[in-house]
C-alpha cells in the first residue's frame, strides 16, 4: 500500500487534501477513487485512508482507521557519522534509514575532508532531510529520522555519550568487540565512525574520556560508509529486530 508522510496539521476532521508534490506522486502512482493509502504523521501514527475524489490540481482522502506504527525499532540508535567525500553520507542517511535508525548526524573531525560553511550545511541539510524521508517511506517507516550536521567533534562525543550505551568504533582497537560492548537489553544507543582516513590518536583518548567504549568491528578495515552500517546492522539484530 501506497505511504506517504504528512504534518499533523494536515490531517483534520478526519479528512486529508494532498496538493503540489505528493498529489502528483499519487497521480504518477496511478491512484483512483475508492483505493487505500497510508498517511503517516512522522511521529509513529499511521492512517488508513481511502481516496474520495481526484482532481486536477489535488487528491482528497478520507480517514478510515488510525493505529501505531509497527514498523518502528524496539531499541533507539543514534548514528554518528564522520563528513565524508561525494555521496557516501548520503548512501549512509538512505541506508541507516531503512535499518531502522532513530537520527543520524554528520560531524567534523580532523582527518575529515569535507568541511561545511553556514550556507553549504543549510542546503546540505535540507537534501539529507529529503533523502531520509523518502527513504522512510520507501521502506514502510512510521517516522522519518531526523537528520543533523554537529558543529564539532566533542559536541559529537558530548551528545552521544548520553546514550544508555555509546560505542566509537577504531580501527585499532584489538579486543573489545561489539558483541562484548551490547547488553541484553537495549533501549538508547549511539555509534560514532570516522572519516576515509579514521580518527586521530587524541580523538580516541577524548572518546574514552566522554565514557565511550572503544570497539572493533572486527579484523577487517572497512570503509567509512560500511561501518556504521556494519555496526547498526548488528545492533538491530542483538535487540531482536531480524
Amino acid at each position: 500500500m501506497p505511504r506517504f508522510f504528512l504534518d499533523q496539521d494536515q490531517i483534520r476532521n478526519r479528512f486529508i487534501v494532498l496538493t503540489g508534490e505528493q498529489a502528483a506522486h499519487m497521480k504518477v502512482l496511478r491512484m483512483r477513487e475508492g483505493e487505500l493509502v497510508t498517511v503517516c504523521n512522522g511521529s509513529g501514527t499511521d492512517y488508513r485512508c481511502r481516496i474520495s475524489d481526484v482532481s486536477a490540481d489535488q487528491v482528497c482522502l478520507v480517514v478510515e482507521h488510525e493505529e501505531p506504527s509497527d514498523a518502528e525499532a524496539c531499541v533507539s540508535v543514534s548514528v554518528y557519522m564522520a563528513y565524508a567525500k561525494g555521496d557516501k553520507l548520503e548512501h549512509v542517511i538512505q541506508k541507516a534509514t531503512e535499518l531502522g535508525a532513530a537520527e543520524i548526524l554528520a560531524f567534523p573531525s580532523s582527518r575529515c575532508v569535507v568541511r561545511l560553511d553556514g550556507k553549504t550545511r543549510e542546503k546540505k541539510l535540507a537534501r539529507w532531510q529529503k533523502i531520509a524521508a523518502s527513504a522512510a517511506e520507501q521502506s514502510g517507516r512510521g517516522m522519518i529520522p531526523a537528520v543533523y550536521a554537529l558543529d564539532s567533534y566533542e559536541a559529537a562525543l558530548g551528545r552521544a555519550a548520553q546514550a544508555e550505551t555509546a560505542l566509537f568504533f577504531y580501527e585499532n582497537e584489538q579486543s573489545h568487540t561489539l558483541s562484548s560492548a551490547l547488553s541484553a537489553k537495549l533501549t538508547s544507543v549511539a555509534l560514532i565512525t570516522g572519516p576515509e582516513g579514521g580518527f586521530t590518536e587524541a580523538e580516541v583518548d577524548s572518546a574514552r574520556d566522554h565514557g565511550m567504549q572503544i570497539c572493533t568491528l572486527g579484523k577487517r578495515i572497512l570503509r567509512c560508509e560500511t561501518a556504521p552500517l556494519c555496526a547498526l546492522s548488528a545492533v538491530m539484530f542483538a535487540a531482536g529486530e531480524y
